[in-house]
């Protein structure tokens, strides 16, 4: 096995940490979004999602998983 250490730039990105069923995230990117429209910053590329829960281990209504959407400004 291998460790690769690497710095990357992620830019300006815009996260929520959600807490509940997997099937219930929109609506934490429903927040997401319109705090996005609030700062005039639009999306740039696709969201992605950070577990921190082990499903095995944790209640569904207690998961807990990072969304984070990159942004850019308006315009």
């Amino acid at each position: 096995m291998s460790l690769i250490f690497e710095e990357i730039d992620e830019g300006k990105r815009v996260q929520i940490l959600h807490i509940g069923l997997y099937s219930t995230e929109p609506e934490s990117l429903v927040k997401m979004r319109k705090l996005m429209e609030e700062k005039k910053i639009v999306e740039n590329g696709l969201h992605h999602e950070i577990y921190l829960s082990d499903p095995w281990m944790v209640a569904s209504e207690k998961m807990m998983t990072i969304l984070r959407q990159h942004v850019k400004e308006r315009g």
